[in-house]
């Protein structure tokens, strides 16, 4: 997708502010709506079409709009479009009691090591069992897809038409391109390696590389 939402950012729009104070949020609103997120996810709903909503923003109002408005945003139409509620609800919210019901039970709060230990023993895998073997092995030279598709990608534009060479071989998982389509086609799915002069030109760093996670259905034989 040629939009302002590409994977690997847009040039032009000035730099990224990386001595920016350390806060998870600006606002206390931002915090909520991370914890309604985390705590109300519709299991009907992969990241993929989550992403696909994103993606439907207007290019004027992906860029005004702060980060969790557009969480806010995606959620809603979410919520309307599965039937949780109605857009006459979500109208008809303000104003609403935010006060928390009497004898409801309370959050767990748990330390910084508990949170950590939390995450790492409760990853999920997406890969998935297929009975058709890999097209490409470790060390296969390959090249990224040159077009662009008008759906949701996980292949940045600056990739695009690139030479790179398989690093690993990751197993199957689901092709986000079909699964915000609301389909889910699992294809294998490989970590390649670029030179950074591939991707950036001869003024890159000749030491320099990157490694994308990239699906089959991406990549080309050389």
């Amino acid at each position: 997708m040629d939009t302002i939402h590409d994977l690997g950012g847009k040039q032009g729009f000035g730099p990224v502010d990386v001595n920016e104070p350390e806060a998870p949020w600006h606002y206390d609103w931002e915090g909520r709506m991370w914890a309604m997120a985390q705590s109300s996810r519709n299991t009907s709903v992969t990241i993929d079409w989550w992403r696909h909503v994103v993606e439907q923003l207007p290019p004027h109002a992906y860029m005004t709009i702060p980060y969790f408005e557009k969480w806010c945003m995606t959620d809603l139409a979410l919520g309307v479009d599965c039937g949780t509620f109605t857009m006459e609800d979500a109208l008809n919210i303000v104003g609403k009691n935010a006060l928390r019901a009497e004898g409801a039970s309370r959050p767990e709060v748990l330390n910084k090591e508990q949170i950590l230990e939390k995450n790492r023993t409760s990853v999920k895998t997406f890969e998935e069992e297929v009975d058709f073997a890999p097209a490409f092995a470790v060390g296969d030279p390959v090249k990224t897809l040159s077009h662009s598709v008008p759906t949701h990608t996980r292949l940045p534009a600056y990739a695009r038409g690139r030479s790179g060479k398989i690093l690993a071989q990751r197993g199957a998982h689901p092709l986000p391109d079909k699964s915000a389509q609301g389909q889910e086609v699992p294809e294998h799915l490989y970590t390649v390696v670029f030179t950074a002069q591939e991707l950036w030109g001869k003024d890159a760093d000749p030491r320099d590389t990157v490694t994308l996670d990239l699906w089959e259905s991406y990549l080309e034989q050389l």
